[in-house]
């Protein structure tokens, strides 16, 4: 009586288990777009620019997959495709995908003259853009990869959608920094429908009449008299400028042309390496993790609690008599801080704070608006973060295009953009390293459960 009572208690429990099982199944189910992201950088939760972008697609987009079935990495490459294709379709009715083999369907690879598997082509109307699975991945120095579709995609619609583009020029000849050390800021800013050009005024002699904003990058020579008097000109007229400084070793001289420049707008740079010595034990003192200002530009930064990181700013101040700007704080200091004049003890690594020091909290950036309340100047203590090897920590790429977007008045620009996806590794395996790899998953393991299995069920009959 017993046995059977257990028996059918068993069952009983069973068949509930099973039930509430299907009942909650059925109403995740009935939760139409629910998900819970548990991957390490969310890599299935699109950020806020790919959403808005989404959001305001009024034409069908048309995304094509070329691939291989004869190449394995292709395979991998593709399922990470799909997915991110199906997480775009959550959010907009207009995006269409269609995928097809260059073995099985050569022909769909000759009506879009694609000659290779692994290509993405974006299609808005007669519009195309071409994207190779290879740029999908950003290599690290450790030799592992992250998935980078998410900016891919966006930038590919953005460019197909957008019908403005805006010309920049990266001033050199002031050892500035060279395009090779900014191409993730370049890339960046090509996938926002700009377009990035160098400029050397001592060669060219004169401003293009396409230049819609300079950008002056952590030069280390002042600008020259006639250089000067371009900018000037320029900057009078309808012209802006993005200038971020940094540490210098003849800072101590004052740079007469760059410093008449910013007091134009009423900022003065104040000559010292700004110092934090107790904010965080991770960093040494010249990184400095400033806090934000309330602005358009960093208010979405802030909420998000994404940090800009500086290295070896220079703190500025606005003290300056500018009656035709108003200037808006975005980085300062903790008070906590100080200005390092003396470059010397910087250099041996003596540095402390003394009379002669500028007091915290120090000022390191601020944006500029005329009397009509226009973007026309970002001026910047540090520039550090938007070189390659900085630009991708935390908020400095935001922070980068956020400021560059609020310059140039587009609003879609000031946003927060995708995240790098999870890291990958690859392994590079023999073959009887991947035989062994299949005979302990594959037979073993489930061979075991089977024997232990059957084990507990035969001693249970037993009993």
């Amino acid at each position: 009586m017993n046995k059977w009572i257990r028996g059918t208690n068993a069952t009983v429990l069973s068949i509930a288990v099973i039930g509430i099982f299907i009942i909650l199944t059925i109403f995740l189910h009935s939760l139409k777009g629910f998900q819970v992201d548990l991957t390490k950088n969310k890599s299935f939760t699109l950020s806020e620019q790919t959403i808005t972008t989404l959001k305001n697609l009024n034409q069908d987009i048309h995304i094509i997959a070329f691939t291989n079935s004869g190449d394995s990495n292709n395979a991998f490459v593709t399922r990470q495709v799909t997915d991110m294709v199906a997480e775009y379709k959550k959010q907009s009715g207009k995006i269409t995908y269609d995928e097809y083999d260059m073995l099985k369907q050569p022909s769909m690879a000759k009506q879009y003259g694609v000659d290779q598997g692994g290509t993405l082509i974006f299609e808005l109307g007669g519009k195309k853009q071409n994207v190779n699975f290879y740029e999908l991945f950003n290599g690290q120095q450790d030799g592992s990869y992250t998935f980078t579709g998410e900016e891919k995609f966006t930038q590919a619609i953005t460019s197909l959608t957008s019908t403005e583009k805006h010309t920049v020029y990266l001033l050199s000849g002031h050892q500035e920094y060279p395009l090779n050390a900014l191409t993730i800021l370049k890339s960046s800013l090509e996938g926002a429908n700009y377009v990035v050009k160098d400029l050397n005024l001592y060669v060219a002699g004169k401003i293009p009449d396409d230049a819609q904003m300079l950008m002056l990058l952590g030069p280390q020579n002042d600008l020259n008299d006639k250089e000067a008097e371009l900018i000037g000109a320029y900057l009078k007229d309808k012209g802006k400028i993005y200038m971020a400084l940094g540490f210098n070793k003849d800072m101590a001289t004052k740079w007469k042309n760059i410093d008449a420049i910013m007091k134009t707008y009423g900022i003065v740079d104040q000559h010292a390496i700004a110092i934090e010595p107790k904010q965080t034990s991770l960093y040494d003192p010249l990184t400095i993790i400033p806090e934000y200002g309330s602005h358009d530009i960093t208010n979405k930064l802030s909420s998000n609690n994404l940090i800009t990181m500086l290295s070896l700013a220079v703190s500025l101040n606005a003290d300056q008599s500018a009656p035709d700007f108003t200037q808006s704080l975005l980085l300062k200091t903790t008070d906590k801080a100080y200005g390092e004049t003396d470059i010397n003890l910087l250099a041996q690594s003596k540095t402390k704070q003394d009379a002669a020091d500028v007091k915290g909290p120090l000022n390191l950036g601020y944006a500029i608006a005329n009397k009509d309340n226009k973007p026309k100047a970002v001026i910047l203590g540090g520039s550090t973060f938007v070189l390659d090897e900085d630009i991708q920590n935390q908020g400095n790429k935001d922070f980068a295009m956020n400021s560059i977007g609020w310059l140039q008045e587009q609003k879609d620009q000031i946003t927060i953009r995708p995240r790098q996806g999870d890291a990958y590794q690859q392994a590079m395996i023999t073959p009887s390293q991947a035989n062994t790899i299949f005979l302990v998953t594959i037979v073993f393991l489930p061979l075991l459960f089977l024997v232990i299995g059957g084990l507990i069920w035969w001693r249970r009959r037993r009993g």
